[in-house]
């Protein structure tokens, strides 16, 4: 079953201890917004996964951003949103790993429950076709000592 959240209200996301970002609801028009921005759309073919994926979280957390908390400068004074300042802190690997699991990754594929296909009827290979014969005989047990 497909369970659609109905509330269009920002929410927070905790990236870290004492880092917070409230972010725009996921929807399609803003992934389709990341997408169709130039820094994604002028990415060369060749570029890497990672490459790419660092490029798309920047282009929807500009779009998605609405306020943080526990973002400061050097002496600790809190930083305005801009766009230099969103792309800074998804430099720190933990807060771009969390924003890519919590935030994107909820928006790039379906819940875990089987909303994208059914399990097989009977166990993990209930549904899949025999690969090898089946054994004419049991193995004897290993010899001890």
């Amino acid at each position: 079953m497909l369970r659609l959240n109905l509330s269009r209200e920002p929410e927070w996301l905790e990236l870290a201890p004492g880092l917070r970002l409230l972010l725009a609801p996921m929807s399609t028009a803003l992934m389709l917004a990341a997408r169709a921005d130039p820094a994604v759309q002028d990415l060369p073919e060749d570029a890497s996964n990672d490459a790419r994926g660092m490029v798309f979280a920047r282009a929807l957390a500009r779009r998605a951003l609405l306020n943080w908390e526990g973002v400061g400068d050097a002496e600790g004074k809190p930083l305005p949103i801009t766009p230099e300042g969103i792309d800074a802190l998804l430099e720190i690997f933990p807060v771009f790993d969390a924003f890519q699991t919590e935030f994107v990754g909820k928006g790039l594929m379906l819940d875990a429950e089987g909303n994208a296909s059914a399990p097989s009827p009977t166990g993990t290979s209930a549904a899949a076709r025999a690969t090898v014969p089946p054994v004419s005989a049991a193995a004897p047990t290993a010899p001890r000592g």
